[in-house]
């Protein structure tokens, strides 16, 4: 479902998106790189933000490439999401049984303050949240990044031939 963006009229009225529920994943648009956050109620969420982080532009996108620590962070969720569009995608429900919500709350919030590896590709926002509400971290962007990266670089091998 998709959800308002900050700018929506009245979202001060009622900023916890009342159709999410504890434990749910929220999807945030920030362009090229989606990330993603537990909701755990209350107007709160719980997300896994690189040490690097400083804003959502291309150029952070590539600097996340490589390795690099992240932190558990809890906070608002329009804090996070700033002005940027969000849904609530708990993605693979149809393919895995997600865990009880109390118990997603819990584990998420145990986690608060960790430093964790991040890396785009293995992980990333996305493998955290999956790993929370499923016990399997999958990442569908990790996937196509991969994927398109794999792409490149046999076009330009088969540029060169």
């Amino acid at each position: 479902m998709q959800a308002p963006c900050r700018e929506t009229p009245g979202w001060e009225l009622n900023p916890e998106p009342s159709y999410a529920k504890p434990g749910d994943l929220i999807e945030i648009f920030g362009g090229v790189y989606h990330h993603w956050a537990v909701f755990i109620g209350g107007n709160e969420v719980i997300h896994l933000i690189p040490s690097t982080h400083r804003g959502g532009d291309l150029l952070e996108v590539l600097a996340f490439l490589g390795s690099s620590d992240a932190t558990v962070r809890r906070q608002r969720i329009w804090e996070v999401v700033g002005s940027n569009r969000f849904q609530v995608n708990n993605l693979l429900d149809d393919k895995y049984q997600p865990l009880d919500p109390s118990t997603i709350v819990s584990n998420a919030v145990k986690m608060v303050g960790q430093e964790r590896p991040y890396n785009v590709a293995t992980h990333n926002s996305e493998h955290f949240v999956t790993e929370l509400r499923y016990g399997k971290p999958e990442s569908r962007q990790a996937s196509k990044f991969v994927g398109a990266a794999l792409f490149s670089a046999f076009r330009k091998n088969k540029d060169k031939e």
